[in-house]
């Protein structure tokens, strides 16, 4: 079954009725009760959908595509990153940041910082191997890699539940992970961020993760579709290219991307890589329509958030926010520029280059996934205890997959 709006919203209903008698704040008098009697999941959608044509409604052009936006943030509590993050909240209203490196207090300053925007924000982190991937002091895992070949499922699960829970604690509610792509060569660009070389055991462990995630209310983004498996150019430096047939491209490198999608999960991050047989102008998937739109969306059934990887990359270069928002994407990760991308994007928009229906379409893609993750939901983040709190129980499960 292909993912939808419907069974996305049906999922992290079921994770949040049982666990959270919040309500979803709004300025509209329809909120979503998930501590009530217990709703008709297609109502659920509904409700959100309206929550988020409400919001949209009420935005400005500038928010609405501020809102596709995701710069990068130094987890630096200085007065000069304090100023930066502000500076996107107020002058370019973006839609989230991602956080880079840095501490767990650090972050959860950051996230304190951010809950003061006028949109929640989402804050999104690579924690492919969980939060120590970025943050010093915080628990560190296994690379997925390294794996034993006793990691199953109900392991992997457990897993990202933990790592949602230690992002929730400090204030993220994305994660740039799983790393989906099916690896040839263990000591290639990918490596030992992948599962391995088996596409089922990379999708079974990848969406299990994922799964873990979601159940703590917290976005998974599968990367780096369609599959950075196989080339060996880095798409940090330059275009990778995929050679790989038709054939061996749905067998190998999109399997798990079906079953992550076909499991209900929220994101899906388009990489860099030129895929000649399925683009023949071999334009990075990222800004490709074809890969996107017709693959991404209209092959695999595709619904939810769909991110660039990191636009500042040598893979993209020469090309800008508004070829990956033309292509489909919702969300521009990392431009070089935020301030120039958004304002080229707004110049397209008044000018009719960009057609505002394209930003509205996926500026409600966003508020939706908002309104899923509980981002409008009042949720205050207390330094006191963060480190400990934080590291808690990492220690037990570290040792279950170092043993696994």
């Amino acid at each position: 079954m292909r993912a939808t709006r419907w069974c996305m919203a049906v999922m992290f209903w079921l994770v949040s009725a049982g666990c959270s008698g919040n309500r979803v704040a709004s300025d509209a008098d329809d909120s979503v009760s998930v501590g009530s009697d217990e709703p008709v999941a297609s109502d659920i959608t509904s409700r959100i959908d309206h929550l988020a044509d409400s919001i949209v409604a009420t935005m400005t052009l500038e928010q609405r595509v501020g809102q596709c936006f995701m710069p990068t943030v130094y987890a630096s509590d200085d007065k000069e990153t304090i100023l930066r993050l502000k500076r996107y909240m107020s002058d370019y209203h973006v839609g989230g940041i991602v956080l880079l490196k840095g501490n767990l207090r650090s972050a959860a300053e950051m996230t304190r910082v951010a809950a003061m925007a006028e949109i929640p924000l989402f804050i999104a982190i690579d924690a492919e191997w969980g939060l120590g991937m970025r943050l010093t002091d915080a628990p560190g895992f296994p690379r997925n890699g390294r794996l034993g070949d006793e990691a199953d499922e109900p392991l992997l699960f457990d897993y990202g539940a933990e790592v949602a829970r230690e992002c929730r604690r400090v204030g993220i509610n994305m994660v740039l992970g799983p790393v989906v792509d099916v690896v040839e060569n263990p000591n290639g660009v990918i490596g030992s961020r992948s599962f391995g070389s088996d596409p089922k055991r990379v999708a079974d462990l990848g969406v299990a993760y994922a799964r873990g995630l979601e159940s703590g209310r917290v976005i998974s983004v599968a990367k780096h579709f369609p599959g950075h498996g196989s080339p060996a150019v880095d798409s940090h430096k330059s275009l990778p290219v995929i050679s790989r047939s038709l054939h061996l491209l749905d067998s190998i490198d999109l399997y798990p991307f079906r079953s992550y999608i076909d499991a209900g999960l929220s994101g899906v991050m388009a990489g860099h890589l030129a895929v000649p047989a399925i683009d023949p102008q071999s334009l990075p998937a990222a800004v490709s329509s074809v890969v996107i739109g017709d693959l991404l969306r209209d092959d695999m059934g595709f619904s939810g958030l769909v991110l660039t990887d990191a636009l500042n990359m040598g893979g993209v270069a020469g090309y800008h926010a508004a070829d990956a928002l033309k292509a489909g994407a919702d969300i521009v990760v990392a431009p070089a520029d935020t301030g120039e991308e958004i304002n080229r994007v707004l110049d397209m928009v008044e000018n009719g280059e960009l057609p505002i229906e394209t930003i509205d379409d996926r500026c409600r893609r966003i508020i939706f996934h908002k309104y899923l993750v509980g981002a409008f939901e009042a949720d205050s983040i207390s330094l006191h205890h963060l480190r400990e709190e934080v590291r808690s129980g990492a220690d037990t499960l570290y040792n279950r997959l170092a043993g696994s």
